[in-house]
Formats: C-alpha cells, structure tokens, sequence
C-alpha cells in the first residue's frame, strides 16, 4: 500500500445517514408513497441526517424523452415535498447534479465482479431474451446505486424487497474495497424494511407490484389522479367473490383481497389483524368504498399540493440546486479520500 493511502484518516464509526433515491421514469404511485415516501417523512423525525434523490442518471439506462425526463424529475421532487419532505431538515436534489456519483460509480465498476453484476435478478428482468443488445449502464447499473449510497457513507437505506439484492451487492462492493485497500473507510450498509404495505400490488393482478411501468392505469393509484379516479380505481379493482375473512389466516390464497386490506391498513395507520377484525364478513361492496373514501382523504391533499409546486417549476429547480450543493459537501470530501486511498494524483485547487 503507497504512502499516501497510508495516510488517510478512515472513520473508525460512521454518522447514522439514511440515504434513498426513487427514479423519475413516470408518475409515482400509491405503491411509491405507502412503501417509500411516507416512510421517508417519518425518518425526518428521528434525529438522523436523511438524503433523497432523484435518481435521475439511473432513469437513462434505458432510453428516455429528454423533455419528459425533465418533467418527471420535476414532478417526483414534486410529491417529495407534497408528501411532507421538509428541504430545510432533509437533503433533496437530483442525481445528476452532483457529479460524486457518476466518479464513484467508475471505482465500484472496477471492484464489483462480472459474476456479482451477471446475478442480478433485475437485470435478468429488465433484460429478457434481448440481453446483448440492453445499454450496458443497465448492466452496471447496481454499481451506480452502489456508489449513491456510498458516496455519503450511509449507514441505513429504506428498501423494498425487490431492491435487498442490490443492497446487498452495495455491502459486498464495501467489504471488498475495504479488504483490496486494508482500510475501514466504507460502512456496511443496513436495509430498513418495515411497514404493512411496503409492496403495493396491483389493483389488477395482486400476484404482481404496483408499477409505473404497468401498461394498464387501472392497475395503480397515480399520486397525480384526482380523487374521482381514485374511487373508481378502488371500485374497479379485482377482487374474489368471499367476503372478508375473520382472521389474518383467511387471506392467505387470495392475493387481491390481502392486497386491498394492506392497502387500508397502511393508509389508516392500523394493523392488518386491525383490518381484518373491523370489517370480517363483510363483502367487497362495503369494503370498497371505505377504502376509496379513506384513499381520497389521504391523496387529495398530496395531488393538491403537487399540482401547486408543478404551477412553479423554478421553485423546484432551486430546491433541487440547495439540495445538490449540500449533498456535494458530503460526497466531495468523501470521493477524495477515495482518490486517495486508490492511488489517484490529485491537484489542490482553490
């Protein structure tokens, strides 16, 4: 190991951080707020530094309309802020406004393995039978999260099930670069996963998640859709003919059913048990309309307040810019060190 690497000061302990980032490529929904949004609120209140992102640089693994990229990214800063993220008390900006990630990005790319990379499930997703003709930022890009998470030594990262595998490919890229450089500079990061309805299903298929990407609207609840349509979404949503069991064990084998109740528990701040007692035997007549009632009462307001911030997109414009200048004095000195501890040459400007 050189010199200069020797010399570095690598954290013996690391600040508590929440880092968390949601991709602006579509409209957010029910889904998005229930198993990240609303949970991001109420990390604010905890007493630990929080960072979000739009992730921006990840939305352009796949190709997209550069005008709508701009007006998806203003629009999920959007229900950031609607949703009750405080820009004074939380970090906000977009991905690509802070160059730490993309610098970081290349390191990971060079200690991640090809293997590692090759049994990403969602890549094999995403990818299919067409895997040799897919961007190879889609390829890579766990590297890329990686680093988003890593270039502010976060120690814990709100996820969702379908994301634990990338989380844990960010510990393995910190354990292996900690071992190549014999030093303790990354934390290994932990998975915050918690709450009722941290996978939203589909409102037509409740074996699938509510997406974004679904082509059928019906299938989800747009934070964007007012609140005659989220009544008639919730009228409209598949369900099966019994009525609601008595206890938790009569929704097992009815995907639909547990979904509309996780839906309503998450909403209501209940227990799914709290549900369950409240409306057994009742059909989805009654059920239906309590919880397109209770979804409108909860929604309105976000849509209400989005639509007002999207009426002044320089306002988000410079929430974003404060947030990425704030995020950069955390990443910047970070990267450095790993410039350092990698052997870079580096000049001291200003």
């Amino acid at each position: 190991m050189s010199t200069q690497a020797s010399a570095v000061q690598t954290p013996t302990s690391f600040k508590p951080r929440i880092f968390s980032g949601i991709q602006p490529s579509g409209g957010l929904t029910l889904g998005n707020y229930l198993g990240a949004l609303r949970r991001f609120v109420e990390k604010q209140d905890e007493g630990i530094e929080t960072i979000y992102c739009l992730v921006d640089m990840h939305a352009i693994t796949v190709w997209q309309d550069p005008a709508r990229l701009r007006q998806q990214t203003r629009e999920g800063a959007a229900a950031f802020l609607a949703a009750g993220i405080d820009p004074a008390r939380s970090i906000l900006f977009n991905q690509s406004q802070v160059s730490a990630h993309a610098e970081l990005a290349w390191i990971f790319n060079c200690v991640a393995r090809m293997g590692w990379m090759g049994r990403m499930t969602q890549f094999k997703d995403k990818a299919g039978k067409n895997s040799e003709n897919v961007s190879l930022g889609l390829f890579a890009y766990p590297a890329l999260m990686a680093a988003d998470i890593m270039a502010y030594h976060a120690t814990m990262v709100p996820v969702g099930e379908d994301q634990k595998q990338h989380l844990e490919l960010t510990r393995d890229i910190a354990i292996k670069f900690n071992n190549d450089y014999k030093v303790d500079f990354f934390p290994v990061v932990e998975p915050l996963i918690e709450g009722a309805a941290t996978r939203v299903m589909s409102l037509r298929d409740g074996t699938r998640k509510m997406s974004k990407s679904d082509p059928s609207d019906q299938s989800r609840i747009n934070l964007t859709d007012d609140a005659d349509a989220i009544a008639q979404k919730i009228r409209k949503a598949k369900t099966d003919p019994e009525p609601l069991p008595e206890s938790i064990e009569g929704l097992r084998d009815r995907p639909e059913a547990r979904n509309l109740v996780n839906i309503y528990a998450a909403l209501a701040g209940h227990t799914v048990e709290q549900v369950v007692r409240d409306f057994a035997g009742a059909q989805f007549g009654t059920f239906k309309p309590a919880l397109a009632d209770l979804a409108v009462a909860k929604l309105s307001p976000i849509t209400e307040e989005m639509n007002r911030l999207m009426a002044d997109p320089g306002e988000i414009d410079r929430i974003l810019a404060d947030g990425s200048e704030r995020a950069d004095a955390i990443a910047r000195p970070i990267l450095e060190q790993v410039y350092d501890i990698t052997g870079m040459i580096r000049s001291r400007r200003g």
